[in-house]
């Protein structure tokens, strides 16, 4: 979907920045993006803060992924961050146990050992405003600073980094803007009667691209389409 506003595909080792009104279709667009990546051949790990990871299967099923046929060969992670937030402990293979800053910088630490560079790797993350819950602003950005960032760079994995746009401070934003490779907004338009759902890329680095608005729209089975 982003790659279809650029003049080629995004280099590994990339990171892009999600900035996206919580109204908007992120969460679907998101599943598509996955599901348009494990389609093509690649390997995806999906970090779920928002939805039991359950929830996630059912609805890469219905976009057409055989889901447990991927994750036996391990080109699908299903990481979960969801079940930590509401205070219980994750029955899941991949996830943290806590998303305290401290927590999280020892299980990254430990993901970190596996140094292989992992180019056809994409990493989605849905909602990473929720660390807000749980740390001071300062201490979540630079854990993002100094670990899942230089990770990806290290490993050649390409990230989308999602997080709502205009709950924190002008300060945390520049912070993550200033060290990521490409910048995509996502957001709700009123016009009139009219409810439309758009897509931008603000930025991106070494790639020509189309910084126009372009509309989406939902199919049945929860597809996101880009109308350019």
């Amino acid at each position: 979907m982003i790659e279809d506003l650029t003049s080629g595909p995004i280099p590994p080792g990339s990171n892009i920045i999600v900035e996206f009104d919580p109204a908007s279709i992120w969460y679907n667009a998101s599943l598509t993006i996955a599901a348009g990546w494990l389609k093509t051949g690649g390997s995806v790990s999906y970090i779920a803060h928002t939805q039991p990871p359950e929830d996630f299967r059912s609805q890469l099923r219905q976009l057409g992924i055989a889901v447990e046929e991927l994750e036996q060969t391990d080109r699908l992670w299903i990481t979960d961050f969801y079940t930590p937030s509401i205070g219980q402990k994750s029955k899941e293979k991949h996830g943290p146990e806590s998303l305290k800053v401290a927590d999280l910088s020892l299980w990254l630490g430990r993901e970190a050992m596996v140094e292989r560079a992992a180019p056809e790797f994409l990493v989605v993350t849905d909602n990473n405003s929720i660390l807000d819950r749980f740390n001071d602003e300062k201490n979540w950005v630079e854990l993002f600073l100094t670990r899942p960032i230089p990770m990806a760079k290290t490993r050649q994995i390409t990230q989308l980094i999602a997080f709502i746009s205009g709950i924190h401070s002008p300060w945390a934003y520049k912070q993550l803007e200033a060290v990521a490779d490409g910048i995509v907004d996502f957001k709700v338009a009123e016009e009139a009667e009219a409810t439309r759902d758009l897509m931008r890329i603000r930025t991106l680095r070494k790639l020509k691209f189309d910084r126009r608005w372009h509309e989406l729209t939902t199919s049945e089975n929860v597809e996101v389409v880009l109308h350019k």
